[in-house]
């Protein structure tokens, strides 16, 4: 089965082609509608599954149905079919990221408790339990949204960003700038770090997997064995559509 995965931002589109199990092609397009049929066409899928944080899931699916002769598939957690239990209390609230993250652990790690560290725009930590059940997870904001947090409530700090990469994060600031950085990004991978430890004390076994844009930032930094999986919602996304091509 030829499959493609479209997961759909505010400012890009990730996709991925999956030939049977193996994800063959992946990158981002632009999220106009004009890119996105053009990909569409490109790369002739036989079924296609999206999701969706910006315009409406179904208006996606108009644009790509004519061009997909299988199912083309909008992916909502609260009532798409899938291959885990969903024990979220709020389904209808719950991110099709998260949720389609849970489904990519569950296949890579089957029957095993699996902790993943999304850090993005916001950082979440999701657990998903025997490799079965999605618990759900805490959700807090990522380093960017810390950095514009401290400018913008306040009146006289500046805005910072992350040090250029390579650079040495010192734990003592000697200036404002420097300061800040040691707050915010040390003390996002202490709270992460804390959260990993909560977990591991629940499962002695936990596997944790990293993902998101900031992943390159906190993979070195996490205690203990982390493995970086950057196509973790592709994956869950792919399975999905299997599960639901398959009933």
């Amino acid at each position: 089965m030829r499959a493609l995965v479209l997961d759909i931002g505010n400012t890009a589109v990730k996709y991925g082609l999956f030939e049977e199990a193996i994800l063959h092609d992946s990158g981002t397009v632009a999220p106009g509608p004009g890119s996105v049929e053009a990909l569409v066409q490109q790369l002739r899928p036989d079924h296609a599954i999206l999701a969706s944080v910006a315009e409406p899931g179904s208006e996606w699916v108009s644009r790509v149905r004519p061009f997909v002769p299988g199912e083309v598939l909008n992916f909502v957690p609260a009532t798409t079919a899938l291959p885990i239990r969903n024990s979220y209390a709020t389904p209808h609230t719950l991110g099709a990221d998260r949720m389609a993250a849970a489904v990519g652990a569950a296949t890579l790690r089957p029957g095993a408790d699996t902790l993943i560290v999304d850090a993005g725009t916001a950082i979440k930590c999701d657990w998903v339990e025997g490799g079965h059940t999605f618990r759900g997870g805490s959700i807090a904001p990522g380093l960017r949204l810390r950095f514009q947090a401290l400018h913008t409530f306040t009146g006289r700090l500046p805005l910072v960003d992350l040090p250029p990469h390579g650079d040495e994060l010192a734990l003592t600031g000697t200036d404002t700038t420097s300061a800040i950085r040691s707050g915010v990004l040390l003390g996002a991978v202490a709270e992460v770090n804390g959260i990993i430890d909560q977990y591991r004390v629940l499962s002695p076994t936990l596997g944790v997997l990293l993902a998101g844009g900031d992943a390159g930032f906190f993979l070195p930094r996490l205690k203990g064995r982390i493995f970086v999986i950057p196509e973790l919602v592709l994956i869950g996304l792919h399975r999905i559509l299997v599960h639901n091509v398959e009933r």
